[in-house]
């Protein structure tokens, strides 16, 4: 499913909130990641990581795939290069 036309304003208020921001930095730097992973990584609960990937999923942002019990996500592969490219910079900018 290709990703909905995504909104600079709209990437940058998801960005805008500190656990979307790690949630992306982590995807970015390390591709694909469960929700445990997630959780273990960002010292989170289930319910708030979820419903933060839930949104992304929604804005176009993240793809997800199920295998098993588990859902791993990853950046959406039809994500603008514009967008792609600011997570790549922030992301190296990061470590």
């Amino acid at each position: 499913m290709p990703s909905p036309t995504l909104l600079p304003v709209d990437f940058f208020k998801a960005l805008a909130e500190d656990t979307r921001f790690y949630m992306l930095m982590l995807l970015t730097l390390r591709g694909e990641l469960c929700v445990c992973d997630l959780m273990a990584a960002l010292d989170e609960s289930q319910p708030k990581v979820s419903r933060h990937l839930a949104l992304l999923r929604q804005q176009g942002i993240l793809q997800d795939r199920r295998q098993g019990h588990w859902v791993y996500y990853q950046l959406h592969p039809q994500l603008p290069d514009w967008a792609k490219q600011i997570l790549n910079d922030t992301a190296r900018a990061q470590k």
